[in-house]
């Protein structure tokens, strides 16, 4: 009776499993995080209008104001990933998120609506120097605004990608278990798919927000303008709940930041200890591993020693009960955990200055856009920060043409199911970028040359007789680098980190945008302290400034940014796993990203 019990159940999950998880599960996930865009950008796309016009706030300050909250948005993931993680779990930490979120968008819109919450508007011809700037009180509810919309993005953020890649852990079990040919290739297929899907629906929202929310704030009002975008954040939290039945919820395996201090301290405790030649001397321990390491355990590298000593047994490191002190002593599981974030950071830090880049985007280039003939007939004028929609547009296009031809063609050549490594789409991204900014650098000396020939240089109000269309081509490169870099650098840090951190490591990405953002605001600050006083390169009247020489010295900075990736690269390793085989007790050991085995592991791979 009880064998047949516990084969009624052993039916039970196996028909629970079948049900669960695949691309069954996308429009639920993904149906979450384009609210998330869609919402966040309907509003931060044309910010930098709403606080110098209604707000009225200088321009520097208002720029800094928006590259801080984007960087506090791209920072509070990694608190959204530490619960996930740690006791929450993915779904959860969602829909927590979600709700700050929700609350933030409806604050933002009673600062729109309520007149109480703006300064008086100015007098049409007076806007540029108006000094009816908003009270301490009305920045202090925009501020609570930012912030929870800061809390949500970072429930949402680190958890939407990883909790879409588990459900398909569960068919790469099943295709291992029953030994099919060809699944690796399946499963780098699937994975491959899903980071551009992830990226295509976040660009098809950010597309949506640029043309229908940017139009509604700029010729209807700010009320529907950010009013539609908290509706749309509403929906998705129902649509993401009717989906519950069908996730593969995978449970948290305790704070990897825990166990990551575990190891240092412990290391710390024994860094007068030997390490041991042999490292089959160093501690394992599969039942204390098992939640952690579901996929196979990390192998032992000979990299980063130091951290070895953490898992060197000494006397007293296990209790009498068997149960080690895990402050004193850690699994060599644990301890590659620790090598893993560690060996990847050099190469994660190569994307911070890509969003300081891109920082601009949203506040100087809308700027720029203002004052040029912006007209598609007599009686229509694009907003100005509908000009992001070009950047978007490429993005998109760029995903597809890559994901239907660029892939299969390059898989001809390299051999890989991924086309290439997303080491190279990384390194092709960062590329690009340069040529986007260095495109800015130009446009804007033809903007500012424009402006001086017809006497408008102390008339930032007035309208150059220079298309806006001359800003299209930094726009589009700009896309175009964002769909090699930025897709490649979050599968890159997906694949590389532990299994038991990929809430942690989509955290990562967020972070990199965190600290570009926050880098971009450091970097307008010195640069307007260092040129104060002999001629300034960013000020209120863009057309005494030049903002060209701004763009040429991040021009400078991305060509370093791009030489320090290629020196991280060709010094970095791919993590081995230890994957357990079903008709025998012994383990195997494979590269962790088998895809990316015949180009990623060498300097070779990446030209």
């Amino acid at each position: 009776m009880a064998t047949t019990t516990a084969e009624r159940d052993g039916v039970r999950e196996e028909q629970k499993n079948k049900k669960q998880g695949g691309f069954r599960t996308m429009p639920f996930i993904l149906a979450n995080e384009v609210c998330d865009r869609f919402a966040t950008a309907g509003f931060t796309a044309n910010l930098i209008t709403y606080l110098t016009q209604q707000l009225h706030l200088p321009l520097v300050e208002a720029s800094n104001t928006l590259t801080n909250f984007s960087g506090t948005s791209s920072l509070t993931p990694i608190l959204g990933a530490l619960a996930a993680d740690s006791f929450a779990g993915r779904f959860w930490t969602i829909i927590a998120g979600s709700l700050f979120y929700q609350l933030g968008m409806l604050t933002l819109v009673a600062s729109a609506l309520l007149p109480s919450l703006r300064p008086p508007p100015c007098a049409p011809q007076s806007h540029v120097s108006c000094d009816r700037r908003a009270t301490g009180w009305q920045l202090a509810v925009l501020y609570l605004a930012l912030l929870c919309t800061s809390l949500g993005s970072g429930g949402i953020r680190p958890c939407v990608v990883a909790f879409g890649a588990d459900q398909f852990e569960q068919q790469k079990n099943k295709q291992q278990k029953g030994g099919g040919g060809g699944g690796e290739e399946a499963e780098a297929g699937r994975k491959r798919r899903y980071f551009n899907l992830y990226f295509f629906t976040m660009g098809i929202a950010v597309l949506l927000a640029l043309t229908v929310v940017v139009y509604i704030q700029e010729n209807v009002g700010w009320g529907w303008g950010f009013g539609i975008p908290a509706i749309a954040m509403f929906v998705s939290i129902v649509v993401f709940v009717a989906g519950y039945p069908l996730y593969v919820r995978l449970k948290p395996g305790g704070s990897p930041f825990t166990r990551l201090a575990q190891v240092v301290a412990a290391a710390f405790k024994k860094r007068r200890a030997a390490v041991p030649e042999d490292p089959g001397l160093l501690y394992k321990d599969k039942e204390l591993d098992l939640l952690i390491s579901t996929n196979g355990r990390l192998l032992h590298t000979n990299q980063l020693t130091f951290f070895d000593r953490a898992a060197i047994v000494t006397p007293g490191d296990i209790a009498d009960s068997g149960e080690p002190d895990l402050w004193r002593l850690s699994t060599v599981h644990r301890v590659e955990e620790l090598k893993s974030i560690v060996r990847l950071l050099p190469i994660w830090s190569a994307g911070i200055l890509l969003a300081t880049a891109a920082s601009h985007n949203g506040t100087f280039t809308i700027q720029q856009a203002r004052t040029m003939d912006r007209h598609l007939t007599p009686r229509f004028q694009i907003p100005p920060a509908t000009m992001s929609i070009f950047s978007t547009a490429a993005m998109l296009l760029t995903l597809a043409v890559y994901d239907r031809a660029f892939v299969p063609l390059a898989r001809r050549v390299t051999g890989l199911p991924s086309g290439i490594t997303y080491f190279q789409r990384m390194a092709i991204g960062l590329g690009i970028s340069i040529l986007g900014v260095a495109s800015a650098a130009l446009v804007e000396a033809r903007r500012r040359a424009a402006a001086a020939e017809h006497g408008l240089l102390d008339n930032p109000a007035a309208v150059v007789p220079l298309s806006v269309f001359w800003l299209v081509p930094q726009y589009a490169v700009h896309g175009a680098a964002e769909a090699f870099s930025s897709v490649g650098h979050m599968e890159f840090l997906y694949d590389q980190a532990p299994e038991s951190m990929r809430s942690s490591a989509a955290a990562l990405f967020w972070l990199s945008m965190s600290l570009g953002n926050y880098m971009g605001t450091v970097l307008v600050t010195a640069v307007q302290r260092a040129t104060r006083g002999g001629g300034e390169w960013l000020q209120d009247n863009i057309n005494r400034g030049r903002l060209d020489c701004y763009y040429w010295l991040v021009t400078i900075l991305m060509v370093v940014n791009l030489g320090y990736y290629l020196l991280c690269f060709r010094f970095y390793t791919m993590k081995p796993l230890e994957v357990a085989g079903e008709d025998d007790d012994h383990d195997k050991e494979c590269e962790l990203s088998t895809v990316h085995k015949n180009g990623g592991a060498g300097a070779a791979g990446l030209v």
